[in-house]
């Protein structure tokens, strides 16, 4: 999962406000992390001294140490060259302490290339990979192919990918309560629906959405390894034409609300269409972490915990947690 938002309860973006950023900019990014951490290794802060809420966007502990830091950024502006401070096990800065008991290593860089920032923040919006190959001495930062966020001799990778994001396809409570869930704590979502007052309950809950107006897949719905694909349906008619489309893709979650008896159902559905049966295989169904929920909160937040845990082991070489 994308590195800058792993809360996803925070929705400012370090790297977009930074590139958007009239005056001196520093970024604050976690390149090392000993014992337990609040954020990982790869988060980053943004420091904009002439900004709004202190100049902070973004955060890399519970709230402790970033005044220090925003105070070390523009110690580093004013010196124009990076600085590594060190917070926790093993720091000069006795009188702050990290309350996970844990360390962490922050490198601060004062005014990187606002043109490589507008080129990240656009390739971001694409949900296109970025890999950043930064000079911990010099600061300047480049973009190359691939990699792994850590260090590389004195270099520090960085990988920033795409954020989790969920297509939502359904009928009533379920889906969408499960549509303003996802919404609520900030990922990406869209809800897909035939029925006009689901839709209009999910946008009443700030959800995008959008009209179904016939089974089948939306054959403009562009679709990555970081998208999960639910589908909330009472009516299983529905079902299997819009799943033998989302098994065509890439999603890493495709599943479905509905019992062991639906699922057994929804698999000869798909047979007849001519969907394999090791495509079939990549269904979940029922979904949830709890079975047999029957209530639509309690769904919706089984699913999404469910989706999750998937997410971590549909890729272990991401960055997530």
């Amino acid at each position: 999962m994308d590195i800058l938002n792993q809360s996803a309860a925070v929705s400012r973006d370090p790297l977009a406000e930074a590139a958007a950023a009239t005056g001196d900019v520093a970024l604050a990014i976690i390149t090392g992390v000993e014992g337990p951490s609040y954020r990982p290794v790869g988060a980053v802060m943004a420091v904009i001294p002439e900004g709004e809420d202190h100049g902070l966007v973004g955060t890399l502990s519970s709230g402790c140490v970033e005044a220090d830091i925003a105070h070390h950024a523009r110690q580093a502006l004013a010196e124009g060259r990076p600085r590594s401070i060190r917070y926790g096990r093993g720091s000069p800065f006795i009188d702050i302490q990290l309350p996970c008991g844990g360390g962490l290593q922050i490198l601060l860089l004062p005014r990187p290339d606002r043109d490589l920032l507008h080129e990240i923040t656009r390739r971001r919006a694409a949900r296109q990979v970025c890999v950043l190959r930064i000079d911990t001495e010099t600061g300047a930062i480049t973009l190359q192919d691939d990699g792994q966020t850590g260090f590389d001799g004195n270099d520090f990778i960085l990988r920033i990918e795409p954020e989790l994001r969920f297509l939502v396809f359904g009928k009533g409570p379920e889906a969408f309560t499960f549509a303003a869930l996802t919404q609520s704590v900030g990922y990406p979502s869209l809800l897909l629906s035939p029925d006009p007052e689901t839709l209009d309950s999910a946008a009443s809950a700030g959800c995008p959405t959008r009209q179904l107006v016939r089974p089948g897949w939306p054959a403009d719905l562009m679709v990555d390894g970081w998208t999960a694909i639910l589908l909330f349906f009472h009516d299983h008619d529905w079902e299997p034409v819009i799943l033998k489309g989302a098994l065509d893709t890439p999603a890493f979650y495709i599943g479905s609300q509905g019992s062991q008896r639906a699922a057994a159902t929804r698999r000869l559905a798909l047979a007849e269409l001519g969907v394999p049966e090791a495509a079939m295989d990549r269904l979940h169904g029922p979904v949830g972490l709890i079975r047999s929920a029957r209530d639509a909160r309690t769904l919706a937040v089984s699913v999404l915990a469910e989706v999750l845990d998937m997410a971590r082991a549909a890729a272990p070489l991401r960055e997530f947690a």
